[in-house]
């Protein structure tokens, strides 16, 4: 089989999709996906610096304006975010430890179209009825006072994706402990792949908590029960312990990834080593633990008492230490290198800035008497920004650029890529710097306006120019994307020039089947040490032999299809004859398609040995 296939016609280009378990394809399917609900997260962001432009406005109404800004959060951090994290780990991991595959591919693709489906759902609440409407914490007291199926399309949606992004956690940890290729050892993983593996170990312990009161919100709302319902013996803070319990790790579940882009970018565009390696893998993993010990650091004006309080206030200064040191390793990665002022670098270099920045104003929300202060004004909104957008969305955007050649084989135009770094920083800081001094004048958080004379109508003004300029920066990029693609024009296996790790030591894109024969890696920055012995590729661990593969497989598509067909049957069984039938049916398709898998002999395929070498002669090799 030859890795250059022929051209396929639209209809089999979209079934090759539709059925795909390659990592490489799923991982384009994320950032597809992830990209669409980035914009639209962002046309949701858009409206609601429009309507609070000027004071006294009605470009929205009350109702819709809360609406918006519920799927505004919802959308970026599980629709935009995660599935772009999920991108960058299934296009880069498996290519970092010289692995063929991740450990499962067939639920790789069930956790794609799971989190599709799931995010599908959600957003069909636009059009039936109304979107949720009690933030993007979606609180028990708000949630269960909330009319109409908003918040039932919050609850099954988010189940439904959630599942997706847990089997993606377990998928990666084993690939990781599983299948690093000889000489791969823990502390020769390259940082990205650090950052991916403490991430899944996250996602194991973080999203059980969420799909636990994601059940017990349904159960409230669909079936009559009472977990949350004061009046009847329930408690609704128990809904904020189990959403913060997730949501504290998720954010870090979000920026390690964007860590381990930029450790990457560092020490290729600076020619060096990344400084302090060792001491970046245990600040990576104390991240991850100490991430799990600060939750209530959200809840400090909840009454927890001032025990609570302190312990938590204590953690959440302790969690600094970690990221402060991979701070300054990144700094001292650059100093006295060559640095290349790349797209990706300048994301990288305004990203240090940006995130201590966000960092800082996290330091004086942990202060819990502080904190009763800054709690629900927009200050929170703007560290909270500073955190998310500096950190992870700057990464996500350098990672694009650097990865973009190793997934499609082209390079991004690096004038475009300029532009709309500066468009975006600048936008960014405009948006975001002005609402701390907005705060800490007293503006409330997701509140639909204000009136005149407090003072606040200049910080709002700015903060809208500046989102206009974010907006015209992913317009840029859009445009640079699509006129990349057209170009076509390919590029060789290691695009930069300074590639350090094993992804760069295959063609771009990389054949089917990553690796012709697995590497042998003799030390940290693997290609990089290679390549300083004057060697053209990795020396191979194994002679050339036969490669078993898997078979692409329709079922993950029909197994998820049928849990979005049976949350509409659960959601109108109340309202509906057709309800009850409807969810029946869906969790029929769904269970029938299981059973289907568990009976089937797939036992994939072979690639022989004959293949693979015809393939060196079509230039194999980039």
């Amino acid at each position: 089989m030859s890795t250059y296939t022929q051209k396929k016609g639209f209809g089999a280009t979209l079934w090759d999709y539709l059925t795909t378990v390659d990592h490489k394809k799923i991982a384009i399917l994320y950032l597809i996906a992830g990209g669409i609900f980035f914009v639209l997260g962002g046309l949701e962001a858009m409206f609601i610096r429009i309507q609070l432009a000027v004071p006294n406005n009605d470009f929205v109404s009350a109702g819709l304006y809360n609406e918006i800004l519920t799927m505004h959060g919802t959308t970026m951090i599980f629709l935009a975010a995660m599935p772009l994290v999920f991108a960058f780990m299934n296009a880069v991991v498996p290519l970092q430890i010289g692995a063929r595959d991740v450990a499962f591919p067939f639920l790789n693709s069930l956790g794609f179209w799971l989190f599709f489906f799931g995010g599908v759902f959600l957003n069909l609440s636009w059009f039936l009825g109304g979107a949720p409407d009690a933030g993007w914490t979606s609180y028990a007291s708000l949630s269960l006072a909330s009319e109409g199926h908003g918040i039932d399309f919050y609850t099954l949606g988010l189940q439904i994706s959630g599942a997706g992004t847990l089997i993606g956690g377990i998928n990666f940890l084993v690939t990781i402990i599983n299948m690093r290729t000889p000489g791969m050892t823990y502390m020769r993983m390259p940082l990205f792949t650090w950052s991916s593996f403490v991430v899944s170990a996250l996602i194991l312990f973080a999203f059980p908590p969420l799909t636990v009161g994601l059940f017990l919100m349904i159960f409230d709302r669909l079936f009559g029960a009472n977990f949350f319902d004061v009046a009847n013996g329930g408690n609704t803070i128990i809904w904020e312990h189990l959403f913060w319990i997730f949501g504290h790790p998720e954010v870090y579940i979000l920026i390690l990834p964007a860590f381990g882009i930029f450790s990457e970018v560092f020490a290729t565009f600076s020619r060096k080593r990344l400084f302090g390696y060792s001491s970046m893998v245990f600040a990576t993993v104390l991240i991850g633990f100490l991430g799990f010990m600060v939750w209530a650091h959200h809840m400090f004006t909840t009454g927890l008492g001032p025990i609570a309080n302190a312990i938590f206030a204590v953690a959440t200064m302790a969690i600094a230490v970690p990221t402060g040191i991979k701070i300054f390793n990144w700094l001292f990665t650059m100093w006295g290198g060559s640095i290349s002022f790349t797209t990706p670098m300048l994301y990288a270099i305004a990203f240090i800035p940006s995130f201590v920045a966000g960092g800082v104003t996290g330091i004086m929300n942990a202060a819990a008497s502080a904190d009763y202060q800054f709690h629900d004004s927009y200050f929170v909104v703007a560290h909270f920004h500073y955190v998310i957008v500096g950190g992870v969305v700057l990464g996500l955007l350098a990672g694009t650029h650097f990865y973009w050649p190793k997934m499609f084989g082209t390079m991004l135009n690096e004038f475009l890529g300029k532009i709309t770094f500066w468009l975006f920083l600048i936008g960014f800081h405009l948006t975001f710097f002005i609402q701390h001094f907005l705060g800490l004048m007293g503006m409330p958080r997701r509140i639909f306006t204000f009136l005149p004379g407090q003072g606040l109508e200049t910080g709002n003004m700015i903060s809208t120019v500046g989102a206009f300029f974010m907006a015209v920066a992913v317009v840029i990029l859009l445009i640079n994307v699509v006129i990349t693609q057209v170009k076509n024009v390919k590029v060789g296996n290691d695009p930069w020039g300074d590639g350090r790790t094993l992804e760069w030591s295959i063609p771009s894109p990389p054949p089917f089947y990553n690796f012709k024969q697995l590497p042998l890696v003799r030390g940290l920055d693997a290609y990089w040490l290679e390549k300083m012995e004057g060697k053209k590729g990795m020396t191979p661990a194994e002679p050339l032999g036969d490669i078993h593969m898997p078979n692409s497989s329709f079922i993950p598509f029909v197994m998820s299809f049928g849990l979005f067909v049976a949350a509409f049957g659960a959601m109108y069984r109340a309202d509906y004859a057709w309800g009850l039938p409807v969810l029946i049916i869906g969790l029929l398709i769904t269970l029938l398609s299981m059973a289907f898998r568990s009976v089937k002999d797939d036992h994939g395929f072979h690639i022989h040995k004959e293949d693979l070498m015809n393939d060196d002669d079509k230039g194999g090799k980039a």
